[in-house]
């Protein structure tokens, strides 16, 4: 077979749809990680073939060898990373635009893709509680979503210049200066130098080993600049234990200084959604952009992120773009490849869309506030047992700490910790790393998906404990 054909696509939907039905079926009680799983990952290769077997037999070959390679990380018992599941309706929604293929870049080539984005964005405002008037678009994830909105941060920068950097670009002005704390995710790092605003540019003022905003050092540092414009990061939910650097706090001294106040909120802008944790973000409506990850709390699939943006016209100035066979970038309707960095784009709408519009504010309130519970379940059970270790409070969803099993010195805990967050992955029952907090060596499971319960967490403790005896109890 050479080509493709047409006659393919039935035999391919209803295998395809046969295998996902099982795989998902099963991912409540799934392994995360099964033996062998580097070597079926590593048993794909070889040189490209001259003729093709057709898409049935492709696709059995890659479900006959590729399954154990497969991490189950939508699954319920996966803590390794901030990463959510799939509700049904956003997984539905997913396979519907797969299925559709619209690239909502242009109204003209997708109207009902582009108006389902421009609603869910509009749907995300109302559920994180920012003002309506905003912007915002869908993106890939977080590390996108924070380029967009510091995009919009670097041209606002710009324009108290005199100069249009998305048109000049930046040669000749001064060094942008950017303030955070400690907690500044390296996704907006990321950002940062891909705008060539520079990994370096960025101030860290701590407090403390953990990475605490020092609030009189950027006062200080904000003054220090005598009025010059500078962006300040906020960081809504820090990785290692989900704390939070003081919003509102930050967005009064933004204020002050006339300074642009962008907040990363990947996971930690959803404490919005509980009554229980909203003083957590309070103030972040006063910033001037805020992001957050689709495919963390929201659990739609990958890959979908939002950004936010007060003055949207910032963002048509960083990413419109004309030519002639192209929209006018005057065109009232919402052409999307204006609005962000991808022109041709996956349609990201109908997931986001489909979960809101299927469970409403109150059901993601639900979510958010039963894995709340169980990260106050795990840091009691941590408490409670002899050998583990509490690091930091639980603020939100993550619970940070370590195996410390009597008679094991101190000098000898991280490489301990270290060996078994290995141990445990390469078990797979549960699937949690480690992270370094505060010099120390330590698990942060960070509870997202969906399908989590108490049995989940309750086995990823037992898990830990029975592996780190097992560890202990070998020379």
């Amino acid at each position: 077979m050479t080509a493709p054909s047409s006659e393919e696509l039935g035999e391919v939907l209803e295998l395809i749809g046969r295998e996902a039905a099982r795989y998902v079926s099963e991912l409540p009680d799934a392994r995360v990680r099964l033996p062998g799983a580097d070597d079926a990952a590593l048993a794909f290769g070889g040189p490209l073939p001259e003729d093709g077997d057709g898409a049935a037999k492709a696709l059995m070959e890659l479900l006959e060898r590729g399954s154990d390679g497969v991490i189950a990380s939508s699954g319920p018992r996966f803590f390794h990373f901030v990463v959510g599941g799939s509700t049904p309706a956003a997984l539905g929604a997913d396979w519907l635009a797969s299925a559709l293929d619209q690239n909502p870049g242009a109204w003209v080539a997708a109207p009902v893709a582009s108006r389902l984005e421009v609603v869910a964005i509009d749907w995300l405002k109302d559920l994180f509680g920012l003002p309506a008037a905003w912007g915002g678009k869908l993106t890939t994830g977080a590390t996108m979503a924070n380029f967009v909105g510091l995009a919009c941060a670097r041209r606002w920068w710009g324009l108290r210049h005199g100069i249009d950097v998305d048109a000049e670009g930046l040669a000749g002005l001064p060094r942008v200066p950017v303030l955070s704390s400690g907690y500044i995710h390296p996704s907006a790092t990321k950002a940062l130098a891909m705008l060539g605003i520079g990994r370096g540019s960025v101030t860290r003022l701590t407090r403390d080993a953990a990475g605490r905003l020092d609030l009189d050092a950027l006062r200080a540092g904000l003054q220090g600049l005598a009025g010059a414009p500078a962006i300040v990061v906020g960081n809504a939910g820090e990785v290692n234990a989900g704390d939070f650097d003081p919003i509102e706090a930050m967005a009064d001294l933004a204020e002050e200084h006339d300074a642009w106040f962008h907040v990363d909120g990947a996971f930690g802008l959803f404490a919005a959604v509980s009554p229980r944790t909203e003083h957590l973000v309070r103030g972040v409506e006063r910033a001037h952009s805020v992001i957050a990850d689709g495919h963390k709390w929201l659990n739609v699939p990958h890959d979908c992120g939002f950004a936010f943006v007060r003055d949207h016209e910032l963002l048509g100035g960083a990413f419109a773009l004309a030519a002639a066979y192209l929209p006018d970038p005057d065109d009232p309707r919402p052409n999307l490849m204006n609005l962000g960095p991808e022109s041709s784009q996956r349609a990201r709408g109908p997931a986001v869309w489909a979960t809101l519009r299927a469970y409403g504010r109150s059901g993601h309130r639900e979510v958010v506030e039963r894995h709340l519970d169980l990260a106050q379940r795990v840091a009691a059970r941590v408490d409670a047992a002899p050998d583990l270790e509490r690091l930091a409070d639980v603020t939100l969803n993550i619970v940070c700490f370590r195996y410390r099993p009597v008679g094991v010195p101190e000098d000898r805990l991280d490489d301990l910790n270290r060996r078994l967050g290995e141990a445990v992955l390469e078990d797979g029952r549960v699937y949690v790393g480690t992270t370094v907090y505060e010099g120390r060596v330590a698990f942060r499971p960070a509870i997202v998906n969906w399908r989590t319960g108490e049995d989940d967490v309750d086995l990823l403790v037992d898990v830990i404990r029975e592996v780190g005896a097992g560890l202990t109890a070998t020379p």
